[in-house]
């Protein structure tokens, strides 16, 4: 394992994931010693929608997009995950095909924990059900979100609201993606989210370099996409450059 060498290194990664944060150090021990480590780099699939789902994942290192494909080969992202997350929890769960595929976006270090051995783990360690079902319930809340968001929001609303979430701290905040991915975790092509940013730029609401898109104006992305004002902004001027 190039990544994550050491089973002190393992310990300190399971013990990030709120799955396992009320679990002690013998029983994160003993999980260490038996969850496997993989490593994939930027583009590969770490499983894919409808095989048969036989391991909880911890993200590590890197990070995943996870993401449904039409029957003509539309792809749609549900979310893009960093650690400390885990994956693969429902099809673990009930048994059932992957619901979706997750595909590396940079080079990315997971640890694999069979379905046998998780279930062992509950059985021994109830405690990772609170947290477990917290999980679950945050998946669907995040789902139905999405779901209102095709409903209710325009593509440039829901172009907004995706800037918004994975926007990094900084003045401006910045976000580093490109105007596939967007397209993707949007729902659009991407030649109507490039006209969408064109517009952005163009009203003062992100000033774009190449693959990252500065977040000029964050009341004003906040209010396209249809989102309260944030209490902890002071309103005032928009960002210049």
């Amino acid at each position: 394992m190039g990544r994550l060498p050491t089973q002190p290194q393992i310990v300190a990664a399971l013990r990030q994931v709120e799955l396992f944060s009320a679990i002690d150090d013998g029983v994160l021990m003993q999980i260490a010693a038996v969850a496997r480590p993989r490593d994939y780099d930027r583009g590969e699939l770490l499983f894919v929608e409808g095989e048969q789902g036989d391991a909880l994942l911890v993200l590590v290192t890197g990070s995943v997009t996870v993401f449904r494909t039409s029957a003509d080969g539309e792809r749609a992202a549900l979310t893009v995950l960093e650690p400390p997350e885990v994956l693969g929890e429902i099809a673990l769960l009930d048994g059932a095909p992957r619901s979706a595929s997750v595909e590396a976006t940079e080079p990315t270090t997971v640890l694999a924990l069979s379905r046998a051995e998780f279930f062992s783990l509950l059985r021994s360690q109830p405690t990772v059900l609170e947290p477990l079902m917290r999980q679950l319930g945050q998946m669907v809340r995040r789902l139905t979100e999405q779901a209102a968001d095709h409903v209710f929001l325009d593509l440039a609303g829901r172009v907004a609201k995706v800037l918004l979430r994975l926007a990094t701290p900084g003045s401006p905040p910045v976000v580093a993606i490109t105007q596939s991915r967007l397209a993707e975790m949007s729902g659009g092509t991407r030649q109507s989210v490039n006209q969408v940013l064109g517009g952005f730029a163009q009203r003062g609401l992100v000033h774009l370099e190449g693959r990252r898109v500065l977040l000029t104006d964050v009341p004003g992305l906040r209010r396209r996409a249809h989102l309260p004002p944030d209490p902890a902004v002071r309103p005032g001027v928009p960002v210049r450059r």
